[in-house]
């Protein structure tokens, strides 16, 4: 049974949450809920969960500023928010996840099952702080990334990553210190990920950093020599996008 605690301060809100649950979700037990910053603290003291459904915007501060005042975060969190772009990414490059509201009963049982998967593996304090890291400045793209793999978790300098390769189910990340890590995501997903201006997809089968881009062959059908020496091909199909993206840089 997964132990959870719903800090958010509209009743309505969490009383939908309790019923999407509560119908969807019967290994998930409600223990406590929480209408503030401070109480949602006394909350998460009194019950160790192991999963909070955690609300942004609360009368007394953010559900950010919850998380700052916990010293080490051993429970998973699914944040609840509005629609917010840069927070939505910063999410996703820390591996959080998170529900819009209106709460879509599919988005649940796919967070809950997010969830039960990392609960064995996952740290979520680390995940914390690389979320808290990366909402530090909004001005800026996320700087890192979280990604989990059979062994463990890395977190990772974006900046650092030099390509990313399909290998069907899989994804295999270079780095720029030789090193490749294989995460179980497809690169669509990883795509998705790291949606942004520092990455683009020039081939089905390759996403590269185009801060890590060294020269652009046009023979051959166009291929793109990356800073550690590897060639990436480019499609026929991405070849003048590439082109027109080359030229703004």
């Amino acid at each position: 049974m997964v132990r959870a605690v719903i800090v958010d301060d509209e009743k309505a809100s969490r009383d939908t949450l309790k019923g999407l649950l509560d119908r969807y979700e019967k290994e998930v037990m409600v223990v406590a809920e929480a209408d503030s910053v401070a109480s949602g603290l006394e909350a998460i003291s009194a019950f160790t969960p192991d999963l909070v459904f955690l609300d942004i915007q609360m009368p007394d501060g953010s559900g950010f500023r919850l998380l700052e005042q916990i010293q080490d975060v051993d429970f998973n969190v699914i944040f609840i928010t509005a629609f917010d772009q840069y927070a939505i990414k910063a999410f996703k490059y820390s591996a959080i996840d998170y529900l819009l509201k209106p709460i879509i009963p599919e988005d649940l049982k796919a967070a809950v099952k997010k969830h039960q998967e990392l609960g064995q593996v996952g740290n979520s304090n680390t995940n914390v702080q690389v979320l808290l890291e990366n909402l530090s400045n909004k001005n800026k793209e996320p700087q890192k990334i979280v990604l989990h793999t059979f062994e463990g978790m890395h977190v990772i300098n974006t900046e650092d990553i030099i390509r990313c390769q399909s290998d069907d189910c899989y994804t295999n990340f270079h780095l720029a210190d030789g090193k490749k890590i294989i995460v179980s995501k497809t690169l669509k997903e990883i795509e998705e990920q790291l949606k942004g201006k520092d990455f683009i997809r020039p081939h089905k089968s390759h996403l590269i950093n185009i801060n890590n881009i060294k020269t652009f062959v046009r023979n051959d059908g166009g291929y793109i020599i990356m800073k550690d020496g590897s060639e990436i091909p480019v499609s026929r199909r991405k070849k003048e996008s590439v082109i027109q993206m080359l030229n703004h840089l």
